[in-house]
């Protein structure tokens, strides 16, 4: 008996000893598999934090003006710009030991663990923060082991390379609240259409229950379900100590007011300039397409809400709705070629099509100031005269002969000073200067102007007959209103990260590509179409829009058969007007004709209304003199009409005027004249 009980005790001593070694060797095991996860971890690195995130748009003012996103609305806040209510709601329920635990919640788990293999299968969570903003970076939601292992090792990449406040700040940025909400700030402007910083208690402990289940704790989805979840968020948090019991009874008691509207609608503002950033994002900053839809990027660009709103008004009340006429318009800074304001249609939702930017439709006279520009620089004067009659070109190459015709086939039959034939828009004297100079001269200097579109070599270049673009043509005259300085259209000032960090700044060149003294006779002859002075066999082709003029501008109009255009600007703000019909269709209605010049006029008017009326200076290495405008000589003490123009220096006329000598004073100077010799006392009783 006794020898039966020794080997029993040698057996069981046997038994212990190799389960103590199995123990051993498991717990060295587990040791080595733990410092070989901890190392693995650690050569892994910090893990990628890439969240999908809104790109915000901001206007010159900082007001948001849209977004891009793919139906996640979502914009991240540093923790410091939560409220402090939130964050405790947040960290109360979700994970009371956040801050103590390395990134696992061992009691948690132990008891879901149990939990689980009671119910045979995955039934209780026990992630922390941390695990849940890994699952939300990284993974998916299903509820399986796999995914649970792969959390938790991606949870403690993160924990070793991350701050508290990183982790914490990074999950409430990326957790869901419903209704296409994504992180706190999105969620805050939705449900309350305030900031994340400005929730009260209320407010915060509502929001805090929303993630559980964003279908059943919404305040949209059930009031009730609601407010149970946000009296246990409460609860929690009195637990916890971080409130106060009176401070839970009130923020229950308090009665909340939902907005249930995200804070920037589909469109925003300006839909057709917003389309025209995004398009110089990809093409001119080389941003990628995912970057700029889910990028989070922040881009201030150029647009003055109040010039926007000023243009886009003028154009809707100038068109009626029932009318197929479209309109593009670019307005831009001249200094700085910033757009200020832009329009590329009548309603973005029935055509997205951006006439300002995509169009490329005939320019017609608005070409010409850039003809007349390159004729200066070879020696004309605004002075120089041809003559204005009907003219048939021909050519011996074997080209076409070619007929210009004026408007209403009008012509002066006479010599006519180049300040005139542009205020009248002669036709005749444009194409005999543009095969003066050489077709290939308008063609160079066009490009000079920034205008990238392709020109034809044809005689009716002269009176634009290639198409341009809106925001070309705005540029192109930019160059004019700033003296001559290179100078491109700009949409975008800055971008920066979610974090703030620029990636990139636009830098202005400062490059002078015009003669500062040519360009100053230019304007001083786009005036020209303003001033009844220079009527002549025609009226100046800017008659209609003189007596609702507050200010000096110059400019050009422009007519083909399907386009109509206006150009002009004073030294502030330069704006291009077309109008027309999508399809080519012909203008026929004379009212249709004007409508590029009033919306343009309405424009400026209002845009400038709280500027001051500059004047055009001449710049230097000019002079101006008074000339006769019909025939451009100086004007003598009989000319009749008499304007001051400008010159280059040594290019001013030196010939008088004689076309008035001897000629009888008209009846009515006579009389003023006799009048003004009679003594005083007879002027006053009449004797």
């Amino acid at each position: 008996m006794e020898l039966m009980t020794d080997q029993r005790f040698r057996k069981t001593i046997k038994y212990l000893r190799a389960l103590f070694f199995f123990g051993l060797a498991g717990l060295a095991l587990a040791v080595i598999m733990y410092f070989l996860v901890i190392g693995y971890a650690k050569l892994q690195g910090p893990p990628a934090l890439s969240v999908p995130q809104s790109t915000l748009y901001y206007a010159d003012d900082g007001t948001v003006i849209g977004e891009s996103h793919s139906g996640e609305k979502r914009y991240w806040v540093g923790l410091k710009d939560i409220s402090p209510y939130l964050i405790d709601a947040t960290v109360s329920i979700e994970d009371k030991n956040f801050f103590s635990h390395g990134g696992f919640d061992y009691k948690r788990i132990v008891g879901a663990a149990l939990a689980d293999v009671k119910a045979m299968s995955k039934v209780q969570g026990a992630s922390t923060i941390t695990q849940q903003y890994a699952r939300n970076l990284y993974l998916e939601h299903e509820k399986t082991w796999k995914r649970k292992a792969v959390e938790a090792f991606y949870a403690l990449r993160l924990e070793m390379n991350y701050s508290k406040e990183e982790i914490l700040e990074g999950y409430l940025n990326t957790i869901y609240y419903g209704n296409g909400a994504y992180g706190v700030q999105a969620a805050s402007r939705y449900y309350f259409g305030k900031d994340a910083n400005e929730l009260s208690l209320a407010e915060a402990s509502m929001l805090a229950g929303i993630p559980k289940g964003p279908g059943v704790y919404s305040p949209f989805a059930s009031m009730e379900k609601a407010k149970q979840r946000q009296q246990t968020i409460l609860n929690t948090m009195k637990a916890n100590g971080f409130i106060a019991e009176k401070a839970a009874r009130q923020a229950y008691m308090e009665e909340l007011k939902l907005v249930g509207k995200h804070q920037h609608g589909q469109l925003g503002k300006a839909p057709y300039f917003q389309d025209a950033v995004r398009s110089a994002l990809k093409n001119s900053l080389k941003f990628d397409d995912r970057t700029v839809s889910l990028g989070g990027l922040r881009v201030f660009t150029t647009l003055d809400l109040g010039q926007q709103e000023i243009a886009e008004q003028a154009i809707s009340k100038m068109i009626s709705t029932d009318s197929e006429i479209q309109a593009g318009f670019v307005a831009m800074n001249p200094k700085n070629g910033h757009v200020k304001a832009l329009v590329g249609g009548r309603n973005y939702e029935e055509s997205p099509f951006n006439r300002a930017i995509q169009a490329v439709r005939q320019p017609g006279s608005t070409l010409k100031p850039l003809l007349y520009y390159a004729a200066l620089e070879s020696g004309f004067t605004p002075s120089t005269t041809m003559k204005s009659q009907l003219t048939t070109f021909r050519f011996d190459d074997g080209r076409s002969a070619y007929t210009p015709h004026n408007f209403n086939n009008k012509y002066a039959d006479d010599d006519i000073t180049m300040a005139q034939a542009l205020a009248l828009s002669d036709n005749v004297y444009a194409v005999k200067t543009h095969l003066f100079l050489g077709e290939e001269a308008l063609i160079g200097t066009a490009k000079r102007f920034g205008i990238q579109s392709p020109m034809e070599k044809v005689p009716s270049l002269a009176l634009g007959t290639s198409g341009v673009r809106v925001i070309e043509i705005a540029n192109a005259y930019s160059l004019f209103a700033n003296g001559g300085k290179k100078v491109a259209p700009v949409l975008i000032k800055r971008v920066e990260n979610h974090k703030g960090e620029v990636l990139y700044e636009h830098e202005q060149e400062k490059e002078q590509v015009l003669k500062p003294e040519v360009a100053s006779v230019m304007t001083h002859m786009l005036t020209g179409i303003f001033d009844k002075k220079l009527n002549g066999y025609s009226s100046v082709t800017g008659s209609t829009l003189i007596k609702k003029m507050t200010r000096p501008y110059a400019g050009k109009s422009g007519t083909t058969e399907t386009d109509s255009w206006m150009v002009g600007y004073t030294p502030q703000l330069v704006s291009a007007v077309w109008t027309g019909y999508d399809k080519g269709k012909p203008i026929e209605l004379t009212a249709e004709k004007s409508f590029a010049k009033n919306i343009w006029l309405d424009f400026m008017e209002k845009a400038l209304d709280n500027e001051p009326a500059k004047k055009f200076k001449a710049a230097k290495g000019t002079v101006s003199v008074n000339v006769d405008p019909a025939n451009g000589k100086l004007a003598g003490d009989n000319c009749p009409v008499k304007r001051r123009t400008v010159f280059v220096a040594g290019t001013e006329p030196a010939e008088y005027c004689t076309d008035h000598l001897g000629k009888e004073e008209p009846e009515k100077e006579k009389q003023k004249k006799k009048k003004e010799k009679k003594p005083w006392y007879k002027r006053i009783f009449g004797r």
